[in-house]
Parts: C-alpha cells; structure tokens; sequence
C-alpha cells in the first residue's frame, strides 16, 4: 500500500514535471494545443506479468503507439518507475483525445483494428504480457501549460 501510494505521488510529481517543460517546449505545436472540443488526457498505468514489462515496452513501441495515431488518440509520454518493485512490472502514460466521447470511440475502433488484433496474438502467443490496467481520465486545468 505505501508504494503504492508513493508511486501515485512519484508519477503525479512527474506527469506535472514533465507537462510544465514539454508544454513550455511544444505550445506551438498541434499536439499540445488546447481544442474548443473538450480536449481530455487520459492516464494508464499497466501492470505486467513478471518478466514481461519488455515485452510490453516492446509491443508499444514497435506497433501501438503507431495505431493509436491513427484511431485519433495522441501520444504525450511514456514512463517507467525508477524505484523497484514497480520499476520491474509497471509502464505509465499519457494520451490525449479530442474529448470523452471521442476517447470512447477511439478505444472501441482501436480494439477492432485487425492490425491491432494481429499484433496483440502474435506478441502474447507465449503467454499473457499485462496482468492489469488502470485508467484516469484528466482535464487540463486552465493553468496547465499543457492543454
């Protein structure tokens, strides 16, 4: 429970770190742009199988943040705990969709994706990679550097 709790402060501490510097660095760019559509962020944090966070880390890089892309879902970051045990099992990250709605549609298109569905049997035939999932959806403040 207390690193549990601790990985929530860690990541929260980050994700307001790293948004302050990213969202100074990119405000001129489309992707960090606030939208009069209700632009939200959702944050997840996976938790895998033990010996499978490489798996995982693998398939998002070679494959899912590329069809996220193109079911409308905008990468912002990645993460990895620096501390054990959740540096061992745990990958953190943040999307963006043009609202909730649309996070909604997103999520249903992406599951149905054919390339998707390749890639999730063929990256999980030796075994299951992620034991659980967790889902935030966020609002930027008005504040936030980035929106």
């Amino acid at each position: 429970m207390v690193a549990n709790k601790r990985f929530f402060v860690v990541v929260s501490t980050t994700i307001f770190v790293a948004g302050f510097f990213l969202g100074s660095a990119l405000q001129v760019s489309d992707v960090v742009q606030a939208t009069s559509s209700g632009r939200v962020f959702e944050l997840r944090t996976y938790t895998t199988l033990e010996g499978k966070l490489d798996d995982l880390q693998a398939r998002f890089r070679d494959h899912t943040m590329q069809i996220f892309e193109t079911h409308g879902m905008t990468n912002i970051a990645y993460w990895v705990p620096q501390d054990a045990p959740l540096s061992e099992n745990t990958l953190v990250y943040v999307i963006a969709h043009e609202s909730r709605e649309a996070a909604a549609a997103n999520w249903d298109d992406f599951r149905a994706d054919p390339e998707w569905q390749r890639v999730s049997r063929e990256t999980q035939r030796d075994g299951r990679i992620v034991s659980k999932v967790k889902s935030e959806f966020m609002t930027a403040t008005d504040y936030s550097p980035i929106k």
